[in-house]
């Protein structure tokens, strides 16, 4: 889901992956276990969006790609930033 900046309440166990167009980007603690040895790359692209999430009134969603990292790329990774 997509929220406006400020709106979302970041919870303590919240993972920071990094930032889309200067917008920071969470995913909670259990995916994040799940998902760590990934690169993901997130998209907008034409389709029916979801709920209230901000994409969706403009016939737009979101498409989620991942690629496994080597062992080499996940040990260059930064620390896990929480919270």
């Amino acid at each position: 889901m997509c929220y406006p900046l400020g709106e979302f309440k970041i919870g303590g166990s919240d993972v920071r992956l990094g930032e889309i167009e200067g917008c920071p980007f969470y995913m909670g603690a259990d995916q994040f276990e799940h998902w760590r040895h990934t690169r993901l790359v997130i998209d907008a692209v034409p389709g029916r969006g979801s709920g209230f999430s901000l994409e969706a009134p403009e016939g737009l969603r979101f498409l989620t790609r991942s690629v496994l990292l080597s062992e080499a790329e996940e040990a260059a990774l930064p620390p896990v930033r929480r919270g």
